[in-house]
């Protein structure tokens, strides 16, 4: 075996090595066969979290730029936008450092139609024997046609590419619930072909591509939010077949260890309220964060009881939200508009102890302002 980089001592060039941009892996990976073997070892993810470079990404599904109108030479941003753009209704995969206001497009997904199913899911999981990070995308409907989908969406971020896994089985389920817990990407409700509400939940693996029944929901929930906290798969809301868009606050764990759902002992939410922008800290703490008459607001998922505490009111031009995500260091990240519609702003909260919460804006290039469908958040 050679030196990793000539001239260089082995643990200078590991050095460098990990200090290569979420973006740019694929293409550091195909230089060499040990770079290849270097960027594919646990022990480089291992260096990356033990030194501090593994950062938190956010994965958006966004709507792909349109094309300036015809006949309209357009501005060379206009230019920039139509060569990233796609047809009507075309979503794509965005990553977004909240830290330094990086963006990337991920490759398009494969398909006729080069874009990412409408109101699909997206979850990220790591580990497994290699470490490795993956984006899975599941369900939602054709883009061409708005038929639901069973189609699952793997992409992998060392090689860059796109693959397709197993088809998710059972009815062709719409707005369900969906998070990675562990290894495992969790699915559960949602409605199916002819509005009826779903109980039965599912479980799939990237590593062997295979999908598992899990035991069935003691309540039918239609729009449910899907959340992983404190280790376990957590659905909240959504609402029964006879009660169309009446939302209960009510909410049911899976463990994976038990394989077995529980109820959580309180309405986490109010009765009518869409769980739509919950979302869960990482970590055992279990702190949950969501949008509530402009404010987001916290409470602890763990302690019954708990009430929603205000944390900040939300800036006038992302109080539209489209997504709510938190991120380690007490940090929230919120993409919305200022009306339906509108382009997209890129908020981020910090809290520390004894000087409150701020907003700091995080800047998104006009190619990078298209409405956000689904949204995860992955440490790279």
């Amino acid at each position: 075996m050679g030196e990793l980089i000539p001239g260089l001592p082995e643990e200078v060039a590991r050095e460098c090595l990990v200090r290569v941009g979420f973006d740019q892996l694929p293409v550091v990976r195909r230089i060499s066969r040990q770079w290849k073997s270097e960027l594919e070892s646990p022990d480089y993810h291992r260096l990356r979290r033990a030194e501090g470079l593994a950062r938190p990404v956010l994965a958006l599904v966004q709507a792909s730029p349109a094309p300036p109108a015809d006949g309209d030479a357009g501005t060379a941003a206009d230019k920039q936008r139509s060569s990233a753009a796609g047809p009507a209704n075309s979503y794509r995969m965005v990553l977004l450092d909240p830290e330094e206001g990086r963006w990337a497009p991920l490759p398009a997904p494969p398909g006729p139609a080069g874009s990412l199913p409408l109101f699909c899911q997206v979850a990220a999981v790591g580990g497994g024997r290699q470490g490795r990070k993956r984006l899975v995308v599941v369900g939602g409907w054709d883009p061409e046609t708005w038929a639901p989908v069973d189609a699952v969406l793997v992409y992998d971020f060392l090689t860059g590419a796109w693959r397709r896994g197993a088809p998710m089985p059972g009815p062709r389920r719409s707005f369900f619930a969906c998070a990675a817990v562990g290894g495992a990407v969790y699915v559960a409700g949602g409605h199916d072909e002819e509005k009826n509400a779903l109980r039965s939940a599912l479980a799939y693996d990237p590593e062997r591509d295979a999908w598992s029944w899990l035991p069935d929901m003691a309540e039918e929930r239609d729009e449910p939010r899907g959340l992983c906290a404190g280790g376990r798969f957590l659905v909240v809301g959504g609402y029964p077949t006879q009660a169309q868009g009446r939302f209960v606050g009510s909410a049911e764990a899976f463990d994976p260890a038990a394989s077995a759902w529980a109820p959580v002992g309180d309405g986490l939410l109010e009765d009518g309220a869409c769980p739509r922008t919950c979302c869960a800290a990482p970590g055992p703490a279990g702190r949950l964060y969501m949008l509530r008459d402009g404010h987001l607001v916290a409470r602890d998922a763990a302690a019954p009881g708990a009430a929603w505490r205000p944390v900040a009111p939300v800036p006038e031009d992302a109080r539209t939200a489209a997504t709510v995500s938190a991120i380690p260091g007490g940090r929230v990240v919120v993409v919305g508009s200022g009306c339906h519609g509108g382009d997209q702003n890129v908020y981020v909260l910090s809290e520390e102890a004894g000087k409150g919460a701020s907003w700091e804006r995080a800047a998104a290039p006009p190619e990078f302002a298209g409405h956000v469908q689904a949204s995860c958040c992955l440490e790279i």
